[in-house]
């Protein structure tokens, strides 16, 4: 028998040495300057952060663009792009941008601009959907103000607007924020910290991004996405390393500084290296969950959704996800375990173990006539290649048809926007995570919408129930009243199967210790505040 073990580091050398060749080339021409290069989480190729959730793309957001307001370590909002005041009535927001915003092509930002842009992002965000319900007006009264009327007071405004994972709501030129429904904007033009090197973007390799000489940063401390982005480097690269043991490789041989997702089971070959840090920057950690599509048989029938609630359990998932129990806990909380919001109602069998027995008794009774489950499993990123495995068993075992078909995430990225039947492209099921402050309340958490088509998530689950319990949450200001209406709309996400909550886990990442000022927070990682020892 071949020995595979010395093809496998042949392969690996290989790939290491052409890395270091590429790394050598790109030293040589920067050597002037400071170069952070990177293994994300995920390869980048949807470029607007304002047509996927994907993390990827919201990470490439904040190198580019700006906000007008941003979320500290204390939960407060911040001024950023703008600072505001609010009339005595709680009716009127008046926004005013600061001095010096430039666009990377060297227009000024202006108030028009960030009108557009707020317009755009209250289409596709869940709270900026929220928001607009209650918006009378939004307009430039100057270049330099944006003023906010409301229908009647609204508790989220800044929250909206400062929210601090996806979809953010980043400002771009209002020619780009003018881009119809359902394309991409055809630039990356933003007024951020960092600018898009166009010339250099190869998805599947690498993507680049130059310090913005005239960006002017706050003069705060920077904490999470508010205060001084100040950027201490000249050049970023994020390359794409598929192969998670290449790239940890490559990070214990300096080849790369930072990884954003180490596998688990090499955690501790990372921590005992003297020469790195392992680190968890998001403290509040990822709910990672399972999406049905509405729209295509057989889980239009909410029978059949249920049936597979039933079939599956988290322990089994966070088992192959992290195995190790330190990182994960089981949890039936929509809006996450310890804190104000926290409720077991509905959860049952879900993290007890399942209830394979009841699974397959509905599923029978369900009338499910056999047609197949077609899962989307991306095999490219760490954090979610156990879920679709895992749950097709699951699945098996109850009585469904399962057809696992493997992927890459960001085919899975673009491939969930599609309401085509399933022979023309469509889907029945994908798994996602979502960073704790993108699902922590009813109004901002995605998944749990029931706006359909109209607006919907993707599988555009359709509920108006779920809609006016959430309307009334945005509208009371007391808490033991939203923890109330939070619990009902649980109840109802769990009888309907809204989505399928999978547990919670936390992930280190590792970068060499000649980086110093890596930023923690809940939209991490940011590349501003970092230097570079030689």
């Amino acid at each position: 028998m071949p020995d595979i073990s010395r093809w496998k580091r042949f392969a690996i050398a290989s790939t290491l040495s052409i890395f270091a060749l590429a790394a050598a080339a790109t030293s040589q021409a920067f050597a002037a300057g400071k170069t952070i290069t990177a293994v994300m989480h995920s390869d980048l190729r949807t470029i607007d952060p304002g047509f996927t959730t994907a993390y990827i793309t919201r990470d490439h957001g904040y190198m580019v663009y700006d906000t007008l307001l941003a979320t500290d370590s204390n939960f407060k909002v911040q001024p950023q792009m703008a600072d505001w005041k609010v009339s005595d009535d709680k009716l009127t927001y008046t926004f005013t941008l600061r001095d010096g915003l430039k666009w990377h092509d060297g227009a000024p930002v202006t108030a028009d601009d960030c009108v557009a842009s707020l317009k755009r992002w209250g289409k596709n965000d869940n709270m900026g959907q929220k928001l607009m319900d209650f918006t009378a007006s939004i307009e430039a009264t100057d270049a330099k103000t944006i003023t906010l009327k409301l229908k009647e007071p609204y508790g989220l405004v800044l929250e909206s607007i400062g929210k601090p994972s996806s979809y953010v709501p980043f400002m771009m030129p209002k020619r780009l924020a003018e881009t119809p429904p359902g394309q991409q904007i055809p630039e990356q033009i933003g007024s951020g910290p960092f600018k898009f090197v166009k010339a250099e973007f190869q998805p599947g390799v690498k993507a680049v991004y130059e310090k913005n000489t005239d960006y002017v940063p706050r003069k705060e401390p920077a904490s999470w996405t508010a205060g001084g982005k100040v950027v201490k480097v000249d050049r970023v690269e994020w390359i794409t390393m598929a192969d998670a043991q290449t790239a940890v490789n490559a990070l214990q041989s300096g080849d790369i500084d930072f990884m954003e997702n180490p596998p688990f089971d090499l955690m501790p070959v990372l921590e005992a290296n003297p020469d790195l840090k392992v680190e968890t920057l998001n403290k509040f950690g990822f709910q990672t969950l399972g999406r049905m599509n509405f729209l295509l048989p057989p889980f239009d029938n909410v029978k059949v959704r249920r049936a597979a609630l039933l079939a599956m359990n988290q322990k089994d998932v966070l088992d192959a996800l992290v195995g190790n129990p330190k990182y994960y806990q089981t949890c039936g909380a929509f809006f996450i375990c310890d804190t104000p919001l926290a409720t077991e109602e509905g959860s049952g069998a879900l993290v007890k173990g399942g209830s394979m027995a009841e699974a397959k008794k509905a599923l029978v009774e369900s009338g499910y006539d056999g047609t197949p489950v077609v899962i989307m499993a991306p095999g490219d990123v760490v954090t979610l290649k156990a879920q679709p495995i895992v749950a097709a068993q699951q699945l098996r075992e109850a009585g469904f048809k399962v057809d696992v078909q493997a992927t890459d995430w960001q085919t899975v990225v673009s491939r969930r926007t599609s309401q085509k039947p399933v022979k023309e492209g469509g889907w029945n099921m994908f798994f996602t995570n979502w960073v704790a402050a993108d699902v922590m309340n009813p109004v901002v958490n995605f998944s749990i919408g029931g706006r359909g088509k109209n607006g919907g998530w993707f599988g555009w689950a359709e509920d108006a129930k779920i809609e006016q319990l959430k309307d009334a949450y945005a509208r009371s200001s007391s808490p033991e009243e939203q923890k109330k209406l939070a619990a009902d709309i649980q109840k109802e996400a769990y009888d309907q199967v809204i989505y399928v909550p999978l547990g919670q886990f936390l992930i280190p990442s590792a970068w060499r210790k000649s980086l110093s000022g890596v930023l923690d927070g809940p939209a991490t990682p940011i590349f501003w505040n970092i230097d570079k020892s030689e």
